[in-house]
């Protein structure tokens, strides 16, 4: 039988938005920490923040940009 997926308080994307208004850019892995330490985001994992990151960049919410190989970095569009 499949777990049954529950909806969360808030949807992943604003929380996303939340984090780096608060905390500016981040690594992607440190925005993934920043996001599970919250407890309705713990069992998130990279290949679902990967799929709402990429989302958010086309929309024009976010902009990413490469840090070193594999990792990248994440901030707000529209700021510096």
């Amino acid at each position: 039988m499949m777990a049954a997926k529950t909806w969360k308080a808030q949807p992943l994307h604003i929380a996303v938005i939340e984090v780096l208004e608060r905390k500016g850019s981040l690594s992607d892995v440190e925005l993934l920490e920043a996001l599970k330490s919250s407890s309705a985001y713990k069992d998130l994992n990279f290949n679902e923040l990967n799929k709402v990151l990429m989302k958010m960049e086309i929309a024009g919410i976010i902009l990413v940009s490469s840090l070193t190989k594999g990792r990248r970095l994440i901030q707000l569009a529209g700021r510096k």
